[in-house]
């Protein structure tokens, strides 16, 4: 439980630090370059983790996964991209309340994905805990308020928040299929797979719709500093997110990931000059509980469950039938003195049929 906790923890730190210095680029330097930002992820995904798969010996390498899935990953990729990019580009939009609240839709989305896909099935205390970090969230939210931390609404907040339901939506597929794939085939794959794509949509949609804010940027080696600590604790995310699924699961992985906020309060208390309230405290002990009993009670797996429900069933008719074959084979065996007649008479003995 400690180490699940940990965990989930570490991987809020690593999303405070994406937040953070992607802030401190838009507040500080008027640097709004999100898909910029995702490529240099992608490409030092492709540089590790795609060159490695391209050279892989001991399993499919990268031709004979470009050879059967190629498509699915191509779907993939697009969902994570696309993620990145919707979730970022609803703070142009909408506010930060209206982000944190619906980018919670993600995780009902991603228990029904697992349910469907994945087969898992839950217990009434996971719906109970999702419950209770949910309430966190809210406590959350009610503190950015009472703090004003609201203000500063987008022009076009139905915009925003759609971008927002899509994006937590397309972090739920592709968590959904995060775990499938190192579940069932390897980290390296999927890392492999997402970094080549991902790559290639982003460089593509980088030309697109970005090309005149990177062309306005003025650099200098503070904003190259904080484009190299984003992409840094992005990579790390990536990198390490898979390993904390194995051991968990990706509902899990969410729910711990919720308190990333909180972090990122923490530092914008020294860095944006944000106000503190008792709230945030509260709000972060009421995530941790339903985070802990969220993980207390293991989900269960639909196919390992069916498949061993025969041999609970049939477990308090073995005797009965192990009864009914040791008759069924004394009666059609041959006892030792019908045995001895049978070989005086010279008639040939006959022996029972080997079921």
């Amino acid at each position: 439980m400690v180490k699940t906790l940990a965990l989930g923890q570490l991987l809020s730190l690593l999303i405070c630090g994406t937040a953070v210095s992607s802030q401190y680029l838009a507040m500080k330097f008027h640097v709004n370059t999100p898909m910029l930002q995702s490529f240099i992820n992608y490409c030092l995904l492709f540089l590790t983790y795609t060159t490695s798969l391209a050279f892989r010996k001991d399993g499919d390498n990268l031709l004979r996964i470009l050879k059967r899935k190629w498509w699915k990953y191509i779907l993939l990729g697009v969902a994570d991209v696309e993620a990145n990019y919707a979730i970022v580009k609803a703070y142009q939009y909408t506010t930060l309340t209206s982000v944190q609240l619906l980018d919670c839709f993600g995780i009902p989305v991603l228990m029904a994905l697992s349910w469907f896909i994945l087969h898992a099935r839950y217990r009434l205390i996971h719906f109970i805990a999702v419950a209770v970090c949910l309430l966190g969230v809210g406590t959350m939210v009610g503190a950015d308020i009472l703090a004003g931390r609201e203000e500063g609404e987008g022009i076009a907040v139905v915009v925003g928040d759609i971008l927002v339901l899509v994006g937590a939506s397309l972090y739920a597929i592709s968590n959904v299929s995060e775990e499938y794939i190192v579940k069932n085939l390897s980290r390296l794959e999927f890392l492999g797979m997402v970094g080549l794509f991902g790559t290639i949509i982003s460089g593509l949609q980088l030309g697109i719709v970005e090309h005149k804010d990177i062309a306005n940027i003025q650099w200098n080696w503070k904003i190259a500093l904080l484009f190299v600590a984003f992409a840094l604790c992005m990579f790390a995310l990536y990198s390490f997110m898979p390993l904390v699924i194995k051991v968990t699961s990706a509902t899990s992985v969410n729910l711990g990931i919720l308190t990333a906020d909180l972090y990122s309060l923490f530092f914008g208390l020294f860095l944006f000059g944000y106000k503190f309230s008792a709230l945030y405290i509260v709000s972060f002990v009421i995530i941790t509980v339903g985070f802990i009993m969220y993980c207390s009670t293991p989900t269960h797996n639909a196919d390992a469950l069916s498949s061993s429900l025969p041999l609970a069933t049939s477990t308090g008719f073995d005797n009965l039938a192990m009864k009914i074959e040791e008759n069924r084979l004394d009666a059609a065996a041959i006892s030792p003195v019908q045995h001895n007649e049978n070989q005086a008479a010279g008639t040939p003995v006959t022996k029972p049929p080997v079921v």
